[in-house]
């Protein structure tokens, strides 16, 4: 009877260990599908290498200047006057992924989209918002990431390219649209649709 159950007993390990192997292949699609889109990024590994290698050597100044380019390049834009808002409403949601990512690992979480975005929700900002063009929640996103002091916003240059910076200060020349605020609407717009 002791070998009866023994017996039963493998079996049913057997067959556990066979409904956890097909429950494995059942999600295999869905786990291909994921690698697949990652692998479509290593072509585009060239886009972001100098903004990798620029974030790397803590070199944050200059790559916000290369964060622009990369999104010129992405847009398809000659400079980021010619960048309108409806290039930002169809912008790439796995290339802001990208470039988040570059900023907020290199900077120790500091810095990047994901961060800007967060301090926006913070402070109110909402896909609602963005559609409103509540410039009041814009404003105290700025005074939280150094883009703004005593009521005046700065120039880039008068930024602090360190990682004292305030939190989420970068990148900044981004939001330098010649669009202004309904600029920096439609892009939080699209980070938080993009979920980032």
């Amino acid at each position: 009877m002791t070998e009866d159950y023994t017996q039963l007993q493998s079996k049913i390990t057997e067959l556990e260990a066979k409904v956890e192997h097909l429950t494995q292949l059942l999600t295999l699609p869905e786990r291909v599908t994921q690698i697949e889109t990652n692998l479509l990024l290593i072509a585009d590994v060239y886009k972001f290498q100098r903004l990798q290698e620029l974030l790397a050597a803590g070199d944050f100044q200059q790559a916000d200047q290369e964060t622009i380019r990369v999104i010129l390049d992405i847009t398809g834009a000659v400079d980021l006057e010619a960048i309108a808002p409806e290039d930002v409403r169809r912008f790439p949601c796995n290339q802001l992924q990208v470039i988040d990512k570059l900023w907020t690992t290199y900077s120790q979480g500091r810095f990047g989209f994901s961060v800007q975005a967060q301090i926006y929700q913070q402070v109110g900002g909402s896909i609602e918002t963005t559609i409103a063009q509540d410039n009041s929640v814009i404003e105290k996103l700025g005074k939280l990431t150094g883009w703004r002091l005593n009521n005046k916003w700065l120039k880039c240059d008068e930024l602090d390219y360190t990682l004292n910076a305030p939190l989420g200060c970068h990148p900044s020349r981004w939001w330098n649209s010649p669009f202004g605020s309904k600029m920096t609407n439609y892009f939080f717009n699209r980070l938080i649709t993009c979920e980032i």
